[in-house]
């Protein structure tokens, strides 16, 4: 089949800066879609109907032409963060042709001399600023798309409340266009200039000496959350996500989520993991809302109420783990019900009730059961003695591949 729709990659340079292949798509194109921005860097001789994407930005007024020769304007190149990505998810690939551009990372990578491989490449455009903390390393170089020119900013106030004030960043304006422009500065000296809306910010991160150290395992700090005492303790957690055992694109149920640490933690794990977190208690509720950005996953998912009401309707998941609740009513088989074949159920219990419900859940669905004994060496008069933490009873269940 020919390809009726060509998405083709603009960058600042404009028409002139355009591949044969490029150029002849626009000039067959009946219609033409892109924002003003784009439309506005077409010569006259490109006749075809221009028309901006509509608000909300939606891809139907393309696919409704399907048939006609119509080309799609992107900046740089439309599978990186751009509407590439959007409409491969709505048409096969045999009925468009992609011709992409240098994109700003790539030229961004030129201008500051860093190979592209060993960068992390994000994007801040209508996506919180907050995203960029789980990338946040000594040693790590970023490049961030930004969402307009209050986003540098808006970056910089975030290194400086991470403990990334000594961070390097560098605003490139229009890159590869006429109007290019370099900015240098520090977090922490950042002056807020005036920015133009399409920019990138390269960061060279350096933390402070004395900020919390953040590893992208399992086990973060009980500190780094803020919690009331409701929270599955640093030790536990690794032991637990580790059973849990997160892999891009999957999906956790946290129940009884408390401050959220456990939801938090498997999608640090990966980019692509998602979770949600179910709980009650309006303090929690906070905690979590505020754990979520402070660490870097905003796109966690709140569930306000409480299992199993709470759970009904929910998209199945991969993965469930169950802090509290077990021994309330219909809460365990609710989960199992809903986990997808092949999905794991871990349950942490403590007091003699919720291991015996997890006893009693073993002896019908199988599984296996391990007790967890936590010491810590802590002061008696002149000498130091182990404080024993209460023991944790941990359930660990696959569901069947053929359930």
């Amino acid at each position: 089949m020919t390809p009726w729709l060509t998405v083709v990659g603009i960058g600042e340079d404009g028409f002139k800066g355009l591949g044969k292949n490029a150029r002849h798509a626009l000039l067959r194109a009946s219609r033409i879609f892109g924002g003003q921005r784009h439309l506005d860097l077409l010569p006259p001789c490109i006749r075809g109907e221009r028309q901006c994407w509509p608000s909300p930005f939606s891809v139907q007024p393309v696919l409704a032409l399907r048939g006609e020769p119509v080309c799609v304007l992107a900046s740089g190149d439309p599978m990186f963060f751009g509407v590439g990505a959007s409409l491969t998810r709505q048409l096969p690939n045999d009925e468009m042709l992609i011709l992409p551009a240098p994109s700003s990372c790539s030229l961004a990578a030129a201008r500051m001399g860093w190979p592209l491989q060993d960068v992390v490449a994000l994007s801040v455009v209508a996506r919180p600023v907050t995203a960029i903390s789980a990338q946040l390393f000594s040693g790590q170089r970023l490049l961030v798309l930004s969402n307009d020119g209050n986003s540098p900013a808006a970056i910089a106030a975030l290194l400086r409340e991470r403990g990334f004030g000594p961070s390097r960043m560098t605003v490139l304006e229009h890159l590869g266009g006429t109007a290019e422009r370099r900015i240098d500065g520090t977090a922490n000296d950042w002056a807020d200039p005036l920015i133009a809306d399409l920019n990138l910010i390269a960061i060279d991160c350096l933390v402070e000496p004395t900020a919390l150290h953040l590893s992208r395992l399992a086990g973060l700090p009980d500190n780094a959350f803020k919690h009331d005492g409701q929270i599955t303790k640093r030790d536990i957690r690794a032991i637990t996500l580790a059973r849990l055992a997160p892999t891009p694109g999957e999906l956790l149920w946290d129940v009884g989520a408390g401050s959220g640490s456990i939801g938090i933690e498997w999608m640090r794990a990966h980019p692509s993991c998602r979770a949600l977190a179910i709980e009650a208690d309006d303090g929690r509720q906070q905690l979590i809302e505020h754990n979520r950005d402070a660490l870097g996953v905003p796109g966690l998912q709140l569930i306000r109420g409480r299992a199993p009401q709470a759970l009904e309707g929910l998209e199945r998941p991969n993965a469930i783990f169950i802090g509290g609740g077990v021994t309330r009513e219909g809460v365990l088989d609710a989960c199992w019900a809903a986990l997808k074949p092949g999905g794991r159920l871990i349950a942490n219990a403590v007091t003699l009730q919720s291991e015996m419900a997890l006893m009693a859940w073993r002896e019908q669905h199988g599984g296996e059961l391990t007790r967890i004994h936590i010491a810590q060496a802590q002061p008696l008069g002149d000498f130091d003695t182990w404080r024993q933490a209460l023991p944790i009873t941990l359930l660990d269940t696959t569901k069947a591949l053929d359930a």
